[in-house]
């Protein structure tokens, strides 16, 4: 007896260990698990280095060469990981995509942009906002872009650490003016395009707002509350299909493939007509073949709006790619071509695997790192369907093009995320106003307490104002670390 109760005490106390060691080895896996997206970030970075080491060759200036492209490479992951957000959150909030299909095309549709149509705005960010010639010396040149490139990565690494998407153009705008003020005074700066920039701050977001929250108006008053909500959208759905198709044949023609094929604004609006025609024509009997057999409920339009709405994130994503790698490869590109030529007024070409590093740090940065950015702008800033989501794709075509034709430089980002909260505030007027029709016309039901009508608020104030502050300090706080690092650097660098 005595021995039984000796062998169950050895087993409990063995079970006990066990119990410990299993709760070690759970906490190591854990630990280990958030180490591995760093892991993977700094082993793209390292093969960035090396693969500039190896294809620039050996000369005086390799190691700078090699420090930008990894620079750069750290700044096309945290391109990834916040701006990618924008074309993908939408999609996913409104349950279109999952998580892991969202980063999948926007992986395969952002690396093709780079590649196919990218590189045509790398000349803009490198010598658009400051004169090389003002600069003076070639080493003052690259300091000035590698600072411009370091500062304005790590803004939109805090970013993204806060949860806030901000403008990747505008902060490597910000440290491109902040260096080059450091290196040759503000006289070096091309003030009339920062004043353009500083206006597309308001631009941006209120006209991607007012024309989702139009698109949302029009699917609510033609579609949402008819009678009959299946025949109203087999009526509208292919018009709005015809409609996403032409602005993005027109917005792919205009932002993301001015590379392949030389066209004006008059040519791409041809284009686009004619794509949205012809594809209005052909989803007239596919919306009447899917619509059949749906129930007259606002669900059932979900699924009608669920194919295109995944088409223009992809799109999205493919035109993003064309244009915001320069963010990242653009002071690369031209530390490249002052350290291979001596020259800092040349004509900046980009190099092969200066693209190939932007363009698949993009992908890196979303895969290992986007998901909580495009969980925030997919569902924590107000909440999306397929249709609302739809109006926000919509008009990330409809403002670039609005804003190419009067001539207005745009952020992506300011975009997407103008038109949710378009969509949002939209939805708030919206239920106000058939709130105060439903009590005109029922004078007996009480109104709500103030209060009470603030927490049903359809957007979250604070990330409304995390947001907008992020915006409005995003030039002034990258120019300042741009400033900072250039001194640093060049002092360092002799």
């Amino acid at each position: 007896m005595a021995q039984n109760d000796l062998e169950t005490r050895h087993l409990e106390t063995l079970d006990r260990d066990l119990g410990r060691f299993s709760q070690l080895e759970r906490a190591g896996v854990a630990l280990s698990r958030g180490l591995v997206a760093p892991g993977v970030a700094l082993a793209f970075v390292l093969l960035a280095g090396l693969g500039a080491m190896l294809a620039f060759g050996q000369t005086s200036n390799t190691l700078v060469v090699v420090m930008a492209a990894v620079i750069g490479a750290y700044m096309a992951l945290n391109i990834g990981a916040n701006d990618v957000a924008n074309n993908m959150g939408p999609a996913v909030g409104a349950n279109a995509l999952t998580m892991s299909g969202a980063i999948a095309i926007a992986a395969v549709f952002e690396t093709a942009g780079a590649l196919i149509a990218g590189g045509d705005v790398v000349g803009t960010i490198s010598r658009g906002i400051i004169a090389p010639e003002s600069i003076g010396t070639q080493s003052i040149f690259v300091w000035a872009m590698m600072a411009a490139l370091l500062s304005s990565a790590l803004w939109v690494n805090l970013a993204t650490w806060i949860g806030a998407p901000v403008s990747t153009t505008h902060s490597v705008v910000g440290g491109v003016m902040g260096a080059g003020i450091a290196a040759a005074g503000f006289g070096a700066v091309s003030w009339p395009t920062m004043a353009t920039i500083a206006a597309s701050w308001v631009v941006s977001p209120l006209l991607g707002g007012l024309i989702a929250a139009g698109f949302l108006w029009f699917i609510k008053s033609w579609i949402i509350y008819r009678d009959d909500k299946i025949a109203a959208a087999r009526i509208w759905v292919p018009v709005l299909i015809g409609i996403m198709a032409g602005a993005f044949a027109a917005y792919l023609a205009l932002k993301g493939l001015s590379k392949l094929i030389d066209v004006s604004f008059g040519s791409a609006l041809v284009l686009g007509a004619v794509t949205g025609l012809a594809t209005w024509l052909i989803c007239i009997p596919v919306i009447r073949r899917q619509s059949r057999g749906l129930e007259n409920r606002n669900k059932s339009l979900k699924v009608l709006f669920g194919i295109p709405l995944v088409v223009s994130a992809a799109l999205l994503s493919f035109a993003h790619g064309a244009n915001d790698v320069a963010n990242a490869v653009g002071p690369l590109a031209a530390i490249v071509q002052a350290s291979a030529s001596g020259s800092v007024t040349e004509a900046v070409s980009i190099p092969l695997w200066v693209m190939l590093i932007g363009a698949f740090g993009l992908s890196f940065g979303l895969f290992l790192f986007g998901p909580k950015l495009i969980r925030m702008v997919g569902s924590q800033i107000t909440k999306l369907n397929p249709m609302r989501a739809y109006c926000v794709s919509l008009s990330a075509a409809l403002t670039v093009i609005v804003a190419s034709w009067l001539g207005l430089p745009v952020s992506s980002t300011h975009i997407a995320v103008g038109a949710i909260f378009g969509v949002g505030f939209f939805r708030e007027w919206d239920a106000e106003r058939r709130l105060r029709a439903t009590i005109g016309a029922a004078p007996e039901r009480p109104r709500l307490a103030a209060e009470e009508r603030r927490r049903r608020k359809l957007v979250r104030r604070s990330h409304v104002l995390t947001i907008a502050a992020a915006w409005v300090v995003t030039v002034p706080a990258a120019a300042a670390l741009s400033a900072v690092l250039f001194w640093v650097l060049s002092s360092i660098g002799g």
